[in-house]
């Protein structure tokens, strides 16, 4: 049985351009301000993937540097996890859903259902 009291630290990620991440602000960790965990994109990786360049979601200040200890990647999969595991069979799928995936779906459900055209024949 593991002790509770152990640490483990984990591997250090690297990330890519346009990926979603969770970012902790150390700082504002360490000193119990508020608001010191947020969701960013990455924006900018220095080379050797060092450190990041974070853009707040909706809207903030810009992260520069951040170190990749502190950030968390989030995964396309979570996002879409509604989408994929929706009882679209129930009559209350759609308050199980969120807008965007509802908008998804009938956009899906517009090209599955369209009827396909035959090319056209050459003399």
């Amino acid at each position: 049985m593991r002790d509770s009291t152990q640490h483990t630290t984990p591997v250090t990620a690297t990330y890519q351009r346009g990926q979603f991440v969770l970012y902790r602000d150390p700082e504002m960790f360490w000193t119990g301000q508020r608001g010191h965990t947020f969701v960013c994109r990455v924006d900018g990786v220095t080379p050797g993937g060092g450190s990041y360049d974070l853009t707040p979601l909706p809207h903030g200040s810009p992260v520069y540097y951040a170190s990749p200890d502190f950030m968390r990647l989030l995964p396309a999969i979570d996002a879409m996890r509604d989408i994929d595991t929706a009882p679209l069979n129930a009559d209350s799928a759609s308050d199980d859903m969120t807008a965007a995936a509802l908008a998804w779906l009938t956009q899906q459900n517009a090209i599955a259902n369209k009827r396909a055209d035959l090319p056209v024949q050459g003399d």
